[in-house]
């Protein structure tokens, strides 16, 4: 990942294999900080990291093939 990081609001949708489709509950600044996401009705705390690497992607992926 580059030095370049761009915010993440909250209320991004996100999705899990293991969970499903969430969305997060606070924004990310930062790729070393921990954000919160609702999954079915159940908060998770989780790495940054995880959810702009991987979580993100996997929803974007998700519509792309909705559309």
């Amino acid at each position: 990942m580059n030095d370049e990081f761009k915010v993440i609001q909250p209320t991004t949708t996100v999705y899990c294999p293991q969970r499903g489709e969430g969305w997060t509950l606070t924004g990310i600044t930062n790729i070393n900080e921990f954000t919160s996401v609702m999954f079915d009705g159940t908060r998770h705390t989780l790495p940054a990291r995880e959810i702009v690497e991987q979580l993100l992607p996997n929803q974007l992926a998700r519509e792309a093939q909705i559309k």
